[in-house]
């Protein structure tokens, strides 16, 4: 199946503090910074899909998904993004209103935003 969107970019108030944030929260999943400039990370397992860049925040917070291979792994990024100065918007559970296996947890970032990883396999 092809993906529908190339890339996400997000602008961050403090982008040493969000490349630190994102870095740690995002490696239980197997992403980490694969492409860097000055002031700009690009952030996938192979390839930039997610970029942060020094610049104005939006004003309204956005929701990011990140997928998960395991339960275990949602788990490890909820601690890791707690841990990097997050604050929890949701701990690792299913949520059965979306649908019986999935399993996500949310924080939001140093700037307000909505970050998840989910796993919609079953346990």
């Amino acid at each position: 199946m092809t993906p529908i969107i190339d890339h996400i970019g997000l602008n961050v108030s403090d982008f040493d503090r969000a490349k630190t944030f994102f870095s740690a929260a995002l490696q239980p999943l197997g992403i980490r910074v694969v492409k860097e400039y000055p002031n700009a990370a690009g952030f996938g397992r192979d390839s930039p899909d997610f970029w942060i860049a020094a610049g104005e925040p939006k004003t309204t917070p956005v929701h990011f998904a990140f997928k998960a291979d395991t339960r275990a792994d949602v788990d490890a990024f909820y601690s890791a993004a707690i841990a990097a100065g997050g604050k929890d918007n949701g701990p690792p559970g299913i949520r059965p209103h979306y649908h019986p296996n999935y399993y996500g947890a949310f924080v939001f970032d140093p700037d307000g935003h909505n970050i998840e990883a989910v796993c919609h396999c079953p346990e």
